[in-house]
């Protein structure tokens, strides 16, 4: 059991970890641009308490990462490392204004855990309704069970629809916390994140925080959207980190 001083606690306080149970975005060295191994973040989600620790790595679009066969094989992986259960997964790429994503059916199927966003290194996007269109159909496919960084501002989207869609496909948001950091450059990230809070908590639709971790030490770091959580008076039945069971029960289930 880590041993931890009182500012590291404050700290954990204030980033919202204290009451987190779970963080289901992160990625591997597999993902081509992260830089720890599946038993590192593992090892950090257990030395922080965490009960479930999603790894997601991105989909076969993006330059350097896992191609299908990766993701065939995930059955190698036990889904139980120190004492975390391990959810093996993707993030999944929306390529257009359709909302088609990047693995078959077939790869889709030997996933625990199905994420789907809009990079800029893949996306052929459109006018404001068209790119809603196209995440919203995202969300109606029965595999995809979370829309990522919806409001980094890659492409413009109708926010209240997208939350609307949320509620009736039980395809959960994410507010995500790399967005916001400064060396991304997001500027917008804030106020839209800001305003899918607002949007969710008026329609009491619950969310999901995402760390989008590229290194162990960032699994379940909130500390740039936890100010936006509060600001938003956001309670904590809607946020689906705060009980595993909560988010098991609402996520999407296989397609028969």
């Amino acid at each position: 059991m880590l041993r931890f001083s009182n500012n590291v606690y404050l700290c954990m306080r204030k980033n919202g970890s204290m009451k987190t149970q779970l963080d289901v975005h992160t990625h591997t060295v597999a993902s081509g641009h992260a830089y720890s191994t599946i038993q590192e973040m593992a090892t950090a989600a257990a030395h922080m308490g965490l009960k479930i620790l999603g790894i997601t790595e991105h989909g076969p679009s993006i330059p350097g990462t896992c191609q299908p066969i990766y993701f065939r094989n995930m059955h190698c992986v036990p889904r139980e490392m120190y004492g975390v259960k391990l959810m093996m997964g993707a993030e999944l790429n929306i390529l257009n204004t359709q909302g088609e994503i990047d693995l078959d059916e077939s790869d889709l199927r030997t996933l625990d855990l199905r994420i789907a966003g809009i990079h800029s290194l893949c996306w052929q996007g459109g006018t404001k309704e068209e790119n809603t269109a196209g995440v919203i159909q995202a969300m109606r496919n029965p595999y995809v069970q979370i829309i990522s960084h919806p409001g980094d501002g890659t492409a413009l989207l109708d926010f209240e629809q997208l939350v609307l869609a949320s509620k009736e496909t039980h395809t959960l948001l994410e507010i995500n916390n790399h967005s916001l950091a400064p060396a991304r450059h997001k500027t917008v990230a804030r106020p839209n994140n800001l305003e899918l809070l607002q949007l969710a908590k008026k329609h009491q639709v619950p969310v999901i925080l995402g760390s989008d971790a590229h290194i162990s030490m960032m699994i379940a770091k909130y500390d740039k959207i936890m100010p936006l959580v509060e600001e938003a008076e956001m309670p904590d039945e809607l946020i689906m980190n705060y009980s595993t069971k909560r988010f098991l029960d609402y996520l999407k289930p296989m397609p028969q």
